[in-house]
């Protein structure tokens, strides 16, 4: 699988992701930051049901963001193309981060970063990371760094 199918993803700024002034609001980078994080996983072929719990026996694994930023370099507008490369790290057995940089053409115009723990969802007590995510983050290990179109 070539890790650009599932580390690099593309979108395009919408109207609605402006504010008055045309710009892209300031709140819309964290909501693609998790957007992307998704796609990622479920292009990597693990569902969504297996990594955001809804309950059930055994006790889920949830993955709560605990820290997140986000660094603006340049506006982006409506029709703006976004290139999104993540770059996931393992920090240790049970947590995670996820750096994001956003490219419009040939310059980069935002950073955000994610960064996650498990935990069991019956007892709230930090665990290992979930199988699927241990795979997911080896396999961006392996992937050496992907280049943005």
């Amino acid at each position: 699988m070539d890790p650009s199918d599932w580390l690099l993803l593309c979108r395009t700024v919408r109207f609605g992701e402006t504010d008055a002034a045309g710009v892209m609001h300031f709140h819309q980078l964290l909501r693609w930051c998790h957007e992307a994080y998704e796609e990622s996983l479920e292009r990597f072929g693990i569902p969504a049901a297996e990594v955001f719990p809804t309950g059930g026996e055994p006790p889920a694994v949830a993955l709560p963001i605990v820290h997140c930023s986000a660094t603006f370099l340049a506006p982006l507008v409506c029709g703006d193309p976004l290139a999104i490369q993540l770059e996931p790290q393992r920090l240790d057995p049970g947590g995670f981060e996820v750096g994001y940089r956003f490219r419009s053409g040939e310059r980069e115009v935002a950073r955000g970063l994610t960064r996650h723990l498990a935990i069991r969802s019956d007892t709230r007590q930090r665990c290992p990371l979930p199988p699927p995510i241990q795979r997911w983050l080896e396999a961006s290990g392996l992937a050496g760094g992907v280049r943005p179109l």
